[in-house]
């Protein structure tokens, strides 16, 4: 009764399914690997905001390019502040507010974007305490640029003399005639009464929109096997049906079986 799995139009079915189904838990199991990788990467992150906050601070220079072992571990920097510029749309603990700004130049003669602050409510400069004068020293997490749309930041571009939407030197550069580090720190205390900004993890680690279309890839990947063998016994129990009702002379030996459909 199943010498017909033996014509070539079954091989071709069965070459198919036999490549079929590991293709599938393949690209299954590698989508679930990259999901996996991305907890991992978030965790990993986590963990190091979380440590850099008990460990010594570093020179700004020893800790640069900004990468994912670096974002998040305490750094000291010294210079005077200049310019201040105000973060608007920015929520901590529930609340929405702005971020106080100030540039840090360097001996370098680099400036150093450092967030001061945080204070509540709508973007008003008046509210925003003035930077102390002088030579300062000033230690906080380092940060990467952030890149408009990602995490919550803004894109949102008009917005009034004095403010940016994201904190990256691609932005700044076009609002300060300053040399700009391609990195940013929030300082580990509040300056002048101000909130402390959390460190944030690194862009690429957290369980972002990606991580779960992976995870949503994975699920598609596995349907599509358990489709496959569904369909191969489905054509399969078609074909036995018809070879038994060709031997019963209930249809005619020589009509080809639908198996589609």
């Amino acid at each position: 009764m199943y010498r017909f799995l033996l014509t070539p139009r079954w091989w071709g079915i069965n070459v198919f399914v036999l490549l079929a189904i590991p293709f599938c838990v393949f690209m299954g199991s590698w989508q679930l690997s990259r999901f996996e990788g991305r907890v991992q990467d978030h965790r990993a992150a986590t963990d190091q905001v979380a440590s850099g906050r008990s460990e010594g601070a570093r020179p700004l220079e020893t800790m640069l390019p900004v990468d994912k072992s670096t974002s998040g571990r305490r750094v000291t920097a010294s210079g005077r502040y200049g310019e201040q510029l105000l973060v608007p749309g920015r929520e901590l603990d529930g609340k929405r507010g702005f971020y106080v700004l100030t540039l840090l130049r360097t001996d370098s003669g680099r400036s150093l974007p450092v967030v001061r602050g945080w204070l509540p409510g709508r973007a008003d400069a008046a509210k925003a305490p003035a930077a102390p004068a002088g030579e300062v020293t000033v230690t906080g997490a380092l940060q990467a640029s952030e890149t408009p749309g990602d995490n919550g930041v803004s894109a949102q571009g008009g917005l009034p003399a004095g403010q940016t939407a994201a904190i990256s030197s691609a932005s700044l550069v076009n609002l300060v005639p300053d040399r700009l580090y391609d990195a940013w720190v929030t300082l580990d205390k509040g300056d002048a009464g101000m909130k402390a900004v959390p460190a944030s993890v690194p862009t690429g680690t957290g369980l972002d929109l990606k991580a779960f279309q992976n995870l949503g890839y994975t699920g598609e990947w596995f349907v599509f096997a358990g489709f496959v063998v569904f369909m191969w016994f489905r054509l399969l129990r078609r074909e036995v049906e018809f070879q038994r009702d060709a031997a019963l002379g209930l249809v005619p030996e020589e009509q080809t079986p639908v198996t589609t459909g």
